[in-house]
């Protein structure tokens, strides 16, 4: 049975998520001008009305700033929270969590699940990371690579039995999904991308041959392929 529709967005809600669309494809410096508020609104043919409740958003978001008088308008205050995953560039609404901390939760939770995982996988379970691996494989974009990886995951939590702790993992993943507002593969890291496949590659294999070792040191190359942009110093990796 198919799920229920989610709730429409409102115009408002559009036009904001238009213009945030705008700040990450055109990687908008901070401090830029959007134009005046009558500008935007001629651009998005939106009423006034529509116009500052997309602004509203803008600034809880803390995306823009709006400054009246001489030398007014909308101005780039910041860009949406970003974080680098691998050859992964991706950008999360600043609505919710940091994206930074649900990936170290997210990284943290899945060390332990994962070798409990070792013990506990079904053949149904590895069959599902195979598959898994496939998609990340066969992904025609970012968003899709990270969807088969988040899927692998998730299969990876449930297969450790725990299900309170899986509920714990599928709640973050849920929320990363939720926030994720762009993704885009980053130039010149193919060679990175296959190396990730191949990581992930072998942490199923040490699942499936129940190799301690073999998966103690997969897990430490994933770690590795972990890297925030603009912290390197703190990865999502433990």
């Amino acid at each position: 049975m198919p799920a229920p529709p989610g709730p429409r967005r409102s115009r408002a809600q559009d036009v904001a998520g238009r213009i945030e669309q705008t700040l990450l494809a055109e990687r908008t410096p901070v401090g830029s001008t959007l134009g005046r508020r009558t500008d935007l609104m001629a651009h998005y043919e939106v009423s006034p009305t529509v116009m500052n409740e997309s602004l509203r958003i803008l600034r809880d978001r803390g995306l823009v700033e709006v400054r009246t008088g001489p030398g007014g308008g909308v101005f780039v205050a910041s860009l949406p929270p970003h974080v680098r995953l691998g050859g992964l560039d991706l950008w999360f609404s600043g609505t919710g969590r940091d994206p930074l901390e649900l990936f170290e939760t997210r990284s943290h939770l899945e060390d332990l699940l994962t070798r409990v995982a070792l013990d506990r996988a079904t053949p149904e379970d590895l069959r599902d990371m195979d598959w898994a691996l496939d998609e990340m494989e066969r992904a025609p974009d970012a968003a899709g690579y990270l969807a088969a990886n988040l899927r692998l995951h998730r299969v990876l939590a449930r297969a450790s039995r725990l299900a309170v702790l899986a509920d714990v993992h599928e709640a973050i993943v849920t929320l990363i999904d939720a926030g994720l507002v762009r993704a885009v593969l980053v130039e010149g890291t193919d060679d990175l991308l296959r190396h990730n496949i191949d990581v992930h590659r072998e942490i199923v294999s040490a699942v499936r041959h129940r190799d301690g070792e073999a998966l103690d040191k997969a897990l430490r190359l994933h770690h590795r392929d972990l890297v925030r942009e603009d912290d390197p110093a703190r990865s999502p990796g433990p």
